[in-house]
């Protein structure tokens, strides 16, 4: 069994694979912008930070959409931070982006939302922040509802459908903290920065039967 963390040259790759080898057990864990290597993989792990123009331009450069969305369609996959806005239908971050568009719903930034009441909170939402949990899922299990995670982020997605949205959080707006499909699971935050709670997730996926 194979875990791929998928290489866009974006992101600490380097804390993300050794999160996933410390919980994978006997899963080789590998990271790799190798078209092959991903096709072949049991699980596909996608993460990154900074601009989502960067990480959607990476996957035409690297030659890799095509077998990234063949993933998205049939395999285990965890998207981390822009792993989770990359599955919006769209992000206003520039001038604007298309993303994958497997997640109705579009990415926006805090600035249009928060108000002079909000004063205090500062952009980019950076630290510890509670996770509401909704409803059941196999990633949720031996984590408590409203337990927290780190976070980094200046945009943010939110679920048109109640159905793909498995975890919210508050920074003066309600956001789609985790989302899920069939056999996708993403979140906002950082599970490979959060500690006991964050690696019982990646933990989880490594396990996770679709």
């Amino acid at each position: 069994m194979t875990v791929v963390v998928v290489d866009l040259g974006t992101g600490n790759l380097r804390s993300v694979a050794k999160a996933v080898e410390h919980v994978a057990g006997r899963q080789k864990v590998v990271v790799s912008h190798l078209p092959d290597v991903i096709r072949s993989a049991d699980r596909v792990v996608l993460p990154g930070q900074g601009a989502i123009g960067t990480w959607m331009k990476q996957l035409e450069q690297e030659h890799i959409r095509e077998v990234i969305m063949e993933a998205l369609l049939n395999k285990p996959v965890l998207g981390i931070c822009l792993g989770l806005q990359a599955l919006f239908e769209s992000s206003t971050e520039y001038e604007g982006h298309t993303c994958l568009g497997l997640l109705p719903g579009k990415v926006e930034h805090f600035a249009q939302y928060l108000t002079d009441i909000d004063s205090h909170l500062t952009i980019p939402h950076m630290g510890w922040n509670n996770v509401k949990q909704s409803g059941a899922h196999p990633l949720w299990n031996g984590i408590k509802d409203q337990a927290r995670f780190y976070f980094v982020h200046s945009y943010f997605g939110r679920c048109v459908n109640p159905n793909h949205e498995t975890g919210s959080c508050d920074y003066g707006i309600s956001f789609t903290a985790a989302a899920a499909t069939d056999n996708i699971f993403a979140t906002q935050f950082h599970p490979e920065k959060s500690q006991h709670d964050g690696l019982r997730l990646i933990e989880n996926f490594v396990s996770w039967n679709i």
